[in-house]
């Protein structure tokens, strides 16, 4: 007899804040969600029916993690791929899918798959160690990428001119036309084993400029209707020709001649789509749930215009966190905080999130911008 939902046994790896607001989520659901992270104090540490500290990349702690769980799925990619399509052979539902996992963890393998599928991306090299890459000056200006290993930011070099070619990254990496992008948009995709598929609303990005964190999102962009269609089937066809179940971040250019290019994916719950907690009919937190549990998706409607701040550590503090204005930013109307139970910040470390919502997008953005100057998270 098929199992209630309420009595399915689900593994997450990684306990983060994506698995955080995932299992704020999951109690709606009255979900049973057992976390494992290499981090004792991980945001997920006190909630979930049951953590384990382990290292995510260890093929026998995850073997052993997942061995009791009926479904398990992520909240980060860096996991061991190998015990997840052991444990997928024997009999586990596991979503987004391991294969799918071990080529999204592989910006190479990423590349390559967008370039077989015909999916609009910029035009890259691969290359295979520094020397590689310092023999493509006439490629210049272009973006250097560690296949493996990055995140948030980090294994990623800007290289504009021959002098940045001593930044170039001695290992396996791709070399990447630097785009002269008019926006960074994103658009969060869900797809359930029933095939069925759901976009929620494009958002507009703007990334913080030093750290490579995204740092302001507005929703809707500020784009074209055919702009935003074009999004929409883009990001659907790349997750259908994945053949994915799960939820799907598409982080995308848009042209100066209002191209799309698809940039880079990520198969989970992203920073991109947290506004839609308070912004949206469903959040994304519960549409990854509904997807791996092969329920019906919910609505991807727009309640309201949203902004979402990301609240970062404040350069040149490290230690015990101090949340300087917070009754300030808490009397301003339609702003929701949403801190990560992070005890310790340091520089540019994710402490939260702030939503702004409000029907007047031009306000809208003022107020984001003055919440960021309000909010400052200190030792």
């Amino acid at each position: 007899m098929k199992k209630d939902i309420t009595d399915l046994k689900i593994g997450v790896l990684g306990g983060g804040q994506l698995g955080r607001m995932m299992l704020q989520s999951a109690t709606d659901f009255n979900l049973d969600i057992h976390m494992i992270d290499p981090d004792p104090n991980a945001p997920c540490s006190k909630m979930a029916s049951s953590f384990t500290q382990g290292a995510l990349t260890d093929y026998d702690t995850i073997m052993a993690f997942g061995s009791d769980k009926d479904v398990l799925t992520i909240e980060i990619e860096t996991v061991n791929s190998q015990a997840l399509k052991e444990l997928e052979a024997q009999g586990k539902k596991v979503f987004p899918q391991p294969a799918i996992v071990e080529m999204i963890q592989d910006k190479r393998k990423q590349k390559t798959f967008y370039k077989a599928n015909r999916i609009p991306t910029a035009d890259f090299i691969l290359t295979e160690n520094k020397e590689e890459v310092m023999q493509h000056k006439n490629f210049l200006p272009a973006v250097n990428k560690l296949g493996k290993g990055g995140y948030d930011g980090q294994g990623v070099q800007i290289i504009k001119s021959e002098v940045d070619l001593d930044k170039s990254f001695d290992a396996p990496s791709l070399l990447e036309k630097l785009i002269d992008f008019k926006k960074e948009l994103s658009v969060i995709v869900a797809r359930n084993e029933a095939g069925e598929v759901k976009c929620f609303p494009l958002v507009e990005m703007a990334f913080h400029p030093t750290a490579n964190l995204v740092e302001f999102l507005f929703a809707p962009a500020d784009v074209a209707k055919a702009i935003e269609d074009k999004a929409y089937q883009l990001a659907e066809e790349v997750i259908t020709k994945l053949d994915m179940v799960g939820l799907l971040a598409v982080e995308m250019f848009l042209t100066q001649e209002d191209e799309i290019l698809v940039n880079e994916i990520a198969p989970r719950t992203h920073n991109s789509g947290h506004q839609t907690i308070e912004a949206n009919i469903t959040s994304q937190f519960e549409q990854h749930l509904r997807a791996i549990l092969n329920l019906p998706l919910g609505s991807t409607e727009m309640i309201k215009p949203a902004a979402m701040v990301n609240v970062l550590g404040e350069d040149g503090y490290t230690g015990n966190a101090q949340y300087e204005g917070l009754e300030e930013l808490l009397a301003l109307p339609g702003v929701h905080l949403h801190l990560y139970g992070k005890k310790l910040t340091k520089p540019f470390r994710k402490m939260g999130h702030i939503t702004i919502t409000d029907e007047n997008t031009v306000s809208l953005k003022e107020k984001a911008l003055k919440v960021k100057e309000i909010l400052k998270v200190k030792a």
